[in-house]
């Protein structure tokens, strides 16, 4: 087991830094086997310090200290202390320059935190603690300096030398060696500082802001990769005059960098003016990209340029407040998605990602306030909780305030503390202060963990005319969090007529008539009802439009009452959300008895909803896909993982037999010759084209191989190759064979396509799906120390491919131990965060909770394991907290 057991840190611990530092000047010789680093820091004692003393610990881990001075004098041994995590310096004045010099070694970093090498090139993340792997430091967010950075290299090897800021000066030393300097004006913590340093090139860009200054912008790649960056630069332009038309929010530097590279733990970093990218987030040509990777460029590339000011101007005052800035600006970077693409499947998309990850995480082990109260490793909290959650506790507070209000609230936050470390208390302050609302109740959406659940009754009363909705709101116990006080939520509610219209929404005491379309109600008590007035017969309810909060719905429709929303309601949201609770309920009712049959009605609703040609292609694809295995399992008390994976295959297969016709003929209609185009309309045709072909394919229909393998053939892009393949790949022939040979052939010199190789064969439904994983654990092409590849075979072995890794005799399990066992020693970020498939065990069946339960166990008992995985394995077999939530 872990040998010295970590502590938690607690939020209610927090105290102000003793020490603030005012400036920061970095001195790196450059070299991946040995870089020194000279670090010369302007302290001050802090007057808000509420404790103080005659020592300053400094955090430091994996340097080797070569010297240390204060104020120019060099100090004894007995005038400092170092061990693994710290540097301690006895008995500093109040104010004093301090100056190290450490050595490092980037390219025995695995970890990728810090300074590292990728490839040929030197790179860093810092957040959340990596910076006191580069020099000795107050490695806090709430630590605030200027840098001035000088960067020493091998000019052959390391031509392009970039920081943070505007680039100051540039020359040429001896022994072929140059440098450049790099100053950055506005004050950053430490886990926003950047270097890049390799033999790369950029595509250049300008950008006029609305003041008038121009600024120069650059996407670093390596040379060969050049010419696939047309679609990030256009994605960042947008990017930034949406955030000035929409959040008043200017650039504020001279030049704005993306640098794209290789191994990198998460998929980008926002830091001050260079922008440190996941290759696969920046780099997409049509034929090497599909339409899910040209859309999270754009998405991704915008999140990170909008940190500039949710997230750098205005950072966090501490660890626990991560969602003031990652939650408000994924709100951002899914309102600008919004705006550009199609704002119904956004939602869609935002909404599906919220409910197969962030609802399970709220009944697991793992389970936490937006704003969490304690962790052991800060790692393990960049959560769906603290990313999607977050973005939906800020999306109530705009629907809220509406958009005037929301907007001058946002604007008094960005004024208010611009340059400051805050917390979301303050965020939501702001919105008080520019509303004069009273939103005390609404702060427990950061505070209390868990989903909750609403039940809604209705009673029509046709006399008098008046239809009630009475809404009750639950929330299950979650660790350390057994009572749940009502949160307020905000409800977008409509009613439909006979024929499909929306009707007016007037409710019992309202002066004037209603209009019709959607209204905002407030559920702020335990149970409340809402009369609606003036219905000459029963409306159909159209509940949780947009889907206002992140809650379960718990309504008593009718399979009738489905079917007449997915095909009538103005809400494109709800349309999708119909169809999906119907296919849930006829594949469940398959997982019970596999002689059930669909009805009739619903196939016909289906094949309308098909051939409509005036329908949104992309909405349209959304609404007829089946909800996912591990979606539907999450609906069940016990996953059933066979039935429910005999239950996906039997529905998927009626479709393709029963509509074989229409759905030949929307392929038909939707296989376009015409180059590629990103655009919405050219999206959704791509997206119901290859769901047509995906059912019939389902059905063995021989013209549907035919297609498949035309498809596949032709080549003509990404999107329509990668889903041919996957097809052919489930589909159990020889043609499945042979494509992936054909598909390695010609892509093996790419790697962000060849992960995509890798990850067909993980997901693919055949029997022998563990043999082949294991098998391509030991090709030329696979390394455990690239997280894009661990993520595109063994993760998406574990998270994406529920009926093989889930198999019931527990090989898929020892599987995912080994590798977390084996990753840990090299990347304990990566490996932590696979044991995540792990992490609800208890929802299954008792077989398959005791194997996993051994193998959570195992992990526990190794000889020296991480503070990451050993955080995530004590949680998952806590059995005092799974008694708290009633599992046993």
């Amino acid at each position: 087991m872990y040998r010295d057991t970590p502590h938690p840190v607690h939020r209610k611990d927090y105290q102000p830094p003793e020490f603030l530092i005012d400036r920061v000047d970095l001195r790196f010789d450059l070299d991946p086997e040995l870089t020194k680093v000279e670090a010369t820091l302007a302290l001050r004692r802090n007057p808000a310090a509420t404790r103080g003393g005659g020592d300053l610990r400094l955090h430091g881990e994996q340097l080797d200290l070569e010297w240390v001075a204060i104020n120019g004098a060099a100090l004894t041994p007995a005038e400092y202390a170092v061990d693994q995590e710290s540097l301690t310096l006895h008995r500093v004045p109040d104010h004093f320059t301090l100056e190290t010099r450490v050595r490092i070694h980037p390219s025995l970093n695995t970890a990728l935190e810090g300074l590292y090498q990728s490839g040929d090139m030197l790179c860093t993340q810092c957040e959340a603690e990596g910076f006191r792997r580069i020099t000795y430091f107050l490695d806090r967010p709430d630590v605030m300096a200027r840098y001035s950075t000088t960067l020493v290299a091998d000019k052959a090897k390391f031509p392009v030398l970039l920081s943070n800021g505007n680039p100051v000066e540039t020359g040429d030393l001896d022994r072929g060696r140059h440098l450049a300097r790099w100053e950055d004006p506005f004050p950053k913590p430490s886990y926003l500082f950047a270097l890049i340093a390799g033999n790369l090139t950029a595509v250049e860009d300008r950008f006029v802001t609305a003041s008038g200054r121009e600024v120069a912008l650059k996407i670093y790649v390596e040379p060969h990769n050049l010419d696939k960056c047309d679609h990030a630069m256009r994605s960042l332009k947008k990017a930034m005059r949406w955030d000035e038309e929409r959040f008043g929010r200017e650039y504020d530097l001279d030049i704005f960098m993306i640098v794209a590279v290789s191994h990198f733990n998460m998929g980008a970093m926002e830091n001050k003016g260079l922008n440190v990218f996941n290759d696969k987030f920046v780099l997409a040509r049509p034929d090497t990209a599909t339409d899910v990777d040209f859309d999270g460029i754009e998405s991704v590339i915008a999140h990170e340029y909008f940190h500039n000011w949710t997230g750098n101007r205005i950072t966090c005052r501490d660890w626990f407040q991560l969602s003031l800035k990652e939650g408000f600006t994924v709100y951002r970077d899914q309102e600008f998605s919004a705006d550009v693409g199609s704002r119904g499947v956004k939602r869609i998309s935002d909404v599906r990602l919220l409910r197969a990850h962030q609802f399970p995480e709220d009944e697991g082990p793992m389970a936490h306030p937006v704003r969490p109260d304690s962790y052991i490793e800060i790692n393990n909290f960049y959560t769906a909780t603290v990313y999607q959650k977050g973005a939906e506790v800020v999306r109530m507070q705009a629907k809220l305030l509406g958009p005037e209000l929301f907007r001058k609230a946002t604007d008094l936050y960005f004024e208010r503390h611009d340059g400051e470390a805050v917390t979301t208390d303050d965020f939501v302050r702001c919105m008080e202060d520019a509303s004069g609302r009273d939103l005390e109740q609404f702060r427990r959406w950061y505070q209390q963990a868990g989903t909750p659940e609403l039940s809604v009754r209705e009673a029509f009363d046709a006399d008098s005319g008046h239809y009630s909705l009475t809404f009750r709101q639950h929330t299950p116990p979650t660790p350390d969090q057994p009572l749940k006080a009502p949160f307020h939520i905000p409800l977008a509610v409509g009613l439909l007529g006979p024929h499909g219209d929306d009707l007016p929404l007037r409710l019992d005491g309202d002066a004037e008539a209603g209009t019709a379309g959607t209204r905002v109600l407030e559920l702020t008590d335990s149970e409340q009802r809402f009369t609606f007035v003036g219905l000459a017969t029963r409306p159909a309810p159209s509940l949780l439009r947009g889907f206002p909060a992140p809650v379960k719905l718990r309504f008593d429709y009718s399979d009738d009452d489905l079917l007449f929303l997915m095909a009538n309601d103005s809400d494109g949201f709800n349309r999708w959300d119909a169809a999906q609770t119907l296919m849930q309920r006829l594949l469940l009712a398959l997982v019970e008895d596999p002689r059930a049959a669909a009805p009739d009605r619903f196939f016909d609703a289906f094949r309308q909803a098909l051939l409509d040609p005036a329908s949104d292609k992309a909405l349209l694809a959304e609404v007829l896909t089946l909800p996912s295995e591990a979606y539907l399992g999450d609906q069940m008390r016990v996953v059933d993982v066979d039935g429910i994976h005999r239950a996906h295959s039997a529905l998927g297969r009626r479709i393709g037999e029963r509509l074989r016709d229409a759905l030949l003929e929307v392929y038909r209609l939707n296989d376009s010759a015409e180059p590629y185009v990103f655009t919405p309309e050219a999206v959704g045709q791509r997206a119901l084209k290859n769901l047509a072909l995906g059912y019939l394919m389902k059905a063995d229909e021989a013209a549907a191989l035919n297609a498949c393998q035309s498809q596949f053939a032709a080549g003509g892009n990404m999107t329509d190759v990668i889903a041919a393949l996957r097809y052919l790949v489930d589909h159990r022939t020889v043609e499945g064979a042979r494509a992936l040979e054909d598909f390695y052939a010609r892509w093996s010199g790419e790697p962000l396509v060849l992960d995509k190789w890798f990850s067909v064969q993980a997901t693919s439904l055949r029997e022998d799906t563990l043999e082949r994983v294991i098998a391509l654990m030991g090709h030329a092409d696979f390394s455990l120390r690239n997280p894009n590849r661990v993520r595109s075979l063994v993760g998406a072995f574990c998270n994406a491919n529920q009926v093989r890794f889930h198999a019931r005799d527990g090989r898929g399990y020892r599987f995912l131990a080994d590798r977390v066992l084996e990753l840990d020693p090299l990347n304990p970020q990566i490996a932590s965060r696979l044991l995540r498939s792990m992490l609800r065990w208890r929802r299954f069946d008792p077989e398959r909770q005791t194997l996993m339960r051994a193998q959570i166990a195992r992990i526990l008992s190794a000889a020296e394991l991480s503070a990451d995985v050993f955080e995530v394995a004590s949680k998952a077999l806590d059995d005092e907290g799974a008694k708290a939530r009633g599992v046993s």
